[in-house]
């Protein structure tokens, strides 16, 4: 499958807003959910073509992703493991990953970054904003 290039850059620095619903459906331990839901984390993506490298930073610690549309990669998680997955474009500013149970969908809107993220029955939409 050919995949298209994006049309819009995603290349940005973005601050979410309002994660801890969706935290809570990943089973993560209540404690652990209380010290993180006041950190704020920072997502840059620099974009070229249909490459991209994402980093997820909170405080001082980052988690680095890189990807290329329709090529399977190798993708670190908060909790330090990896999982394969392919990276698709659904339209040129919607990106689909699947990584094990959760499938985020990844698309801008004017000066928002907009995640719409599914664990089975329960999705968690996520807005950030540039900053």
């Amino acid at each position: 499958m050919t995949q298209r290039s994006s049309k819009i850059s995603f290349s940005q620095k973005y601050e979410p807003e309002n994660f801890e619903p969706f935290v809570k459906a990943t089973r993560i331990p209540d404690e652990l959910i209380e010290k993180g839901k006041d950190l704020k984390s920072i997502t840059e993506i620099v974009q070229n073509g249909n490459d991209f490298k994402i980093t997820i930073t909170i405080r001082s610690n980052a988690i680095h992703n890189e990807f290329t549309f329709g090529q399977e990669t190798d993708f670190a998680t908060v909790a330090g493991s990896k999982i394969k997955a392919c990276v698709t474009l659904d339209s040129a500013n919607k990106f689909i990953i699947k990584l094990n149970s959760v499938t985020s969908v990844t698309g801008l809107s004017e000066n928002k970054l907009l995640d719409t993220l599914t664990i089975g029955a329960i999705t968690h939409k996520r807005i950030s904003e540039r900053v």
